[in-house]
């Protein structure tokens, strides 16, 4: 896949398939629109084309910071496995903000890639305020001579699948259906680095994981069980996300795999970790004796959740 980040790199083909947007979570609704664009550049004998954006335009202009569902190196790592040939990443600032969803098209995508047909999901807007839309993108085609084609949403099990959905899923601690709408495990990566030692001194040593993007979603405070990965090998795990009540009245939110059958120095290693399952929610417990009971208990049923993955 060719990346560009300058319209001045992009060679102008009006024999291009283009979909534009901003992609967070590369969901089973996005997938469709990139099948979509990539069937119909095979068909047509075109290129396909992406265009998305970064940051995240609700990161630029919201005050109520978006958490997102994939860092910008996920993003490009999914778009690159499901095929794409070019993908274009605009800087998203205030001033690009500004531009109009007319002006947008007849810069861009017109004027500087060329394009045949433009396809989009049904609720899709761009441009100033958002102005942008299908009836925008239709008469512009009229225009300039390009088609436009809707993709219309997925149901997955009774659900219409959006970014927006799966961040209330994983808010709630519900990975399982997240990771439906997703068609994947739910997954952030990050370094290991040192703790306060303290799940050793219990006999359950971590990783305890500072992620590579502090805009990156983490599903609701609890104990899940996942997928290890590091140094291309994959392992399974249990994880904590949350405050560690039973040692801290307020402390902060830390990230930690305790790693099934494991024993190796993984220090500032990049890992990356699948989340599969929600096994339980946080607890305090009243000593140290009670929380590693519960711990062999949490590590139990996660040994049963990852075997019934693998089988």
């Amino acid at each position: 896949m060719k990346i560009f980040y300058s319209l001045s790199e992009v060679n102008k083909d009006i024999n291009t398939i283009l979909t534009l947007g901003t992609f967070d979570g590369i969901h089973l609704g996005h997938q469709k629109i990139i099948e979509q664009v990539i069937k119909n550049a095979i068909e047509k004998k075109s290129r396909s084309f992406l265009i998305t954006f970064d940051p995240h335009p609700r990161i630029v202009l919201s005050k109520d910071k978006i958490k997102l569902l994939t860092s910008f190196k996920e993003k490009i790592e999914i778009i690159k496995s499901l095929g794409v040939e070019n993908l274009l990443v605009i800087r998203f600032t205030d001033t690009f903000s500004q531009l109009s969803s007319e002006d947008f098209v007849e810069k861009y995508i017109v004027g500087s890639i060329g394009v045949k047909e433009i396809i989009i999901g049904h609720d899709h807007h761009f441009g100033k305020g958002r102005g942008g839309d299908q009836q925008t993108l239709s008469e512009m085609g009229k225009e300039f001579n390009f088609n436009v084609s809707i993709v219309e949403p997925v149901n997955q099990n009774g659900i219409i699948v959006s970014s927006t959905k799966i961040r209330n899923y994983l808010a709630k601690g519900d990975v399982k259906v997240a990771n439906s709408l997703l068609n994947r495990l739910y997954s952030f990566s990050g370094v290991v680095i040192y703790g306060d030692q303290r799940g050793r001194l219990l006999g359950f040593p971590t990783a305890n994981i500072e992620l590579d993007d502090k805009d990156k979603l983490l599903p609701f405070l609890g104990i899940y069980a996942v997928e290890f990965l590091i140094d291309n090998k994959k392992y399974f795990g249990v994880m904590s996300i949350g405050k560690r009540p039973t040692f801290y009245d307020e402390g902060k939110i830390t990230t930690e795999v305790h790693i099934l059958d494991f024993n190796a120095d993984i220090y500032n290693k990049y890992v990356t970790v699948n989340i599969v399952e929600r096994i339980r929610g946080e607890e305090k417990f009243n000593s140290a004796e009670e929380l590693i009971k519960q711990m062999h208990k949490d590590c139990e049923n996660g040994r049963k959740i990852l075997t019934n993955l693998i089988n």
